[in-house]
């Protein structure tokens, strides 16, 4: 696998329907990466898997770029949220549950 490759299966960019607003800068798109296993602290997998919206707020702002804060996460368009969530859960399947070949 190429590194490219490698980039494009641990990271996802997400655009949102409604855009947030940080002072004078509008984030149209997040970037989310796969997370480690210790930014999964505090976080029950069970409840990420079928994203709970409090293991999305504490998730979110240590997965994407530019970095949301939690409060910023509690004011997504909930569609938004949903999607990004559908993104995480989908980095914490494996290979052989996403049909996917090694």
């Amino acid at each position: 696998m190429t590194k490219a490759a490698v980039t494009q299966a641990i990271t996802s960019t997400v655009a949102l329907d409604t855009p947030l607003t940080r002072g004078e800068t509008e984030i149209a798109e997040l970037h989310l990466r796969k997370p480690t296993s210790g930014e999964l602290r505090g976080v029950s997998l069970a409840e990420v898997l079928q994203m709970q919206t409090d293991a999305l707020i504490t998730l979110i702002p240590r997965l994407s770029t530019p970095s949301l804060t939690a409060a910023e996460v509690r004011q997504m368009d909930p569609a938004d949220l949903v999607q990004c969530g559908g993104e995480i859960a989908g980095f914490l399947l494996t290979k052989r549950a996403k049909g996917e070949s090694e």
